[in-house]
């Protein structure tokens, strides 16, 4: 395996915990503004991990 696809992921996994996360503190009425980062955070890692292993497989 290439250490692109490895680390992509690793920040896919990231980005899906911190929705995870995110989702589960908005839901049960956490402070707003920490769920926010958590949910925009977990989405940036996701969808850059998502790509770079996209973009890797070719």
């Amino acid at each position: 395996m290439n250490v692109k696809s490895i680390f992509g992921i690793i920040l896919t996994l990231v980005g899906l915990i911190g929705l995870v996360y995110g989702g589960i503190d908005f839901t049960k009425g956490g402070v707003a503004q920490a769920s926010f980062v958590y949910l925009i955070l977990g989405g940036i890692f996701f969808f850059t991990g998502v790509s770079l292993i996209r973009g890797t497989r070719a």
